[in-house]
């Protein structure tokens, strides 16, 4: 299994905005070409304008072709524009992780 970490921060005070942003016009997409998400959180401490997800995939090979289907669904541009103009994002960082040996991941 292969997980990408991502956590993104937002502006102060535009959280809810871009989360609903989001919800109305990112998350189908992202869940028809990704499948379901395996997390994804808002923080409720520490940087409260901060929200992590996770996808799983079987390997960087499956990886690569979501993603690539993610990239060229018109809907998925349409979202990226909407977000970018917005602007409520600061930063983002993404992780890929691989499950330690003694740990199996519920699928």
């Amino acid at each position: 299994m292969l997980y990408d970490l991502r956590t993104y921060t937002c502006i102060p005070g535009t959280i809810k905005k871009h989360l609903a942003l989001y919800a109305e016009h990112g998350f189908d997409i992202q869940r028809r070409h990704l499948g379901e998400p395996a997390l994804y959180m808002q923080t409720e401490t520490g940087d409260v304008n901060s929200y992590v997800h996770i996808w799983a995939y079987n390997d960087a090979a499956d990886r690569a072709a979501k993603r690539a289907a993610l990239q060229a669904d018109p809907a998925w541009a349409t979202y990226l524009k909407l977000s970018a103009e917005a602007g409520y994002l600061m930063s983002q960082t993404n992780r890929l992780m691989t499950p330690v040996s003694f740990f199996k991941p519920q699928r």
